[in-house]
């Protein structure tokens, strides 16, 4: 169900990998150059994202469906925050369009790596509830 299966050490999900990683650093470089805190924040965000992609740790390791996730939220935020407020010029269509890219990428790795997002989502929730010793609404005591 995660990366923890192995599934992304394959040429296709060390290529998707990249993919990603490459346009993240490259919408990440777009908006360093930009100037203004919102945009040194936007491509300080995108930067920690990447190393969360790759950083071949246990925890990251376990939790990067949330990070694809929150990636996905990050650029989508980020194209509807430029729609409403501008600037139009030629690099933020850009930077747009590797946000495009970059979310279409995601999907197909959380895909690829995790399956269905809302039985991932069901699946935690169900587990942590289950570590909290809750019981589910309606469910009969024993």
């Amino acid at each position: 169900m995660n990366d923890t299966t192995g599934r992304d050490i394959t040429v296709a999900g060390v290529a998707l990998r990249f993919g990603i990683v490459a346009l993240v650093l490259g919408t990440a470089y777009i908006h360093s150059t930009l100037g203004g805190l919102l945009f040194t924040l936007n491509a300080t965000g995108y930067a920690v994202a990447t190393i969360a992609m790759i950083v071949p740790v246990a925890i990251a390791i376990r939790f990067r469906w949330v990070v694809r996730l929150g990636l996905i939220g990050y650029a989508a935020t980020a194209i509807v925050a430029w729609a409403v407020m501008g600037p139009y010029y030629s690099t933020a269509y850009v930077a747009k369009g590797i946000e495009v890219a970059l979310i279409f990428l995601l999907v197909i790795d959380f895909l690829r790596a995790d399956g269905n997002p809302v039985a991932v989502v069901r699946s935690e929730v169900a587990l942590r509830v289950s570590r909290l010793g809750v019981r589910a609404p309606g469910a009969a005591a024993a």
